[in-house]
């Protein structure tokens, strides 16, 4: 596994080894001990898996607060996704920027999200499949979310959003007082 840097201050890309023949192909999609640094000493609690069917739909952009702030690691296992994090964390360096990278099973990359970034997705090809890693539990009190078109993050998405659940429309704008997240 090869752990890259972003433009924002502790999101990674991780790329996997590959090792093709024959058979087919075999790569591993997590180890703890080679992502030590980028669970920050964590350990993942729970595993989530999630399929979104219609291309241009979008999930997002959810994060949760302390006690239950997490650590993600998205994979695609199937399709194709534009997958996003933005930086809500008080006095980082990149508050309010965003980050994007196409995941998906040929790409064989998985994003890592610290705690204090909200996550979404806009699917590219249709039955995409995501697999989560998460270092907390959810706990629906404790979670949050912001606009997937806040034009405070100005996310620029790949295609014209299409779908969107009832909720994530609800999610509220940034307001120019928002001062970040304490992790």
């Amino acid at each position: 596994m090869k752990l890259i840097s972003t433009i924002l201050e502790g999101v990674k890309v991780i790329e996997a080894v590959t090792l093709r023949d024959e058979r087919g192909e075999f790569s591993r999609i997590f180890c703890e001990d080679e992502l030590e640094q980028a669970l920050n000493g964590k350990t993942i609690k729970q595993i989530n898996r999630s399929i979104t069917c219609t291309v241009g739909a979008i999930r997002g952009l959810h994060y949760q607060n302390l006690p239950y702030a997490e650590i993600k690691i998205i994979r695609c296992l199937a399709g194709r996704v534009f997958d996003v994090v933005v930086d809500l964390r008080k006095d980082s360096p990149t508050f309010l920027q965003w980050f994007g990278v196409e995941l998906s099973p040929e790409s064989n990359k998985a994003h890592v999200i610290p705690e204090g970034c909200a996550h979404g997705f806009q699917v590219l090809e249709e039955n995409s499949e995501l697999l989560y890693f998460h270092t907390a539990p959810y706990v629906s009190a404790s979670e949050a979310a912001i606009r997937f078109d806040d034009p405070m993050i100005d996310i620029v998405w790949p295609i014209i959003p299409s779908e969107l659940s009832q909720r994530d429309q609800s999610h509220p704008y940034l307001n120019k007082d928002f001062q970040g997240i304490l992790i």
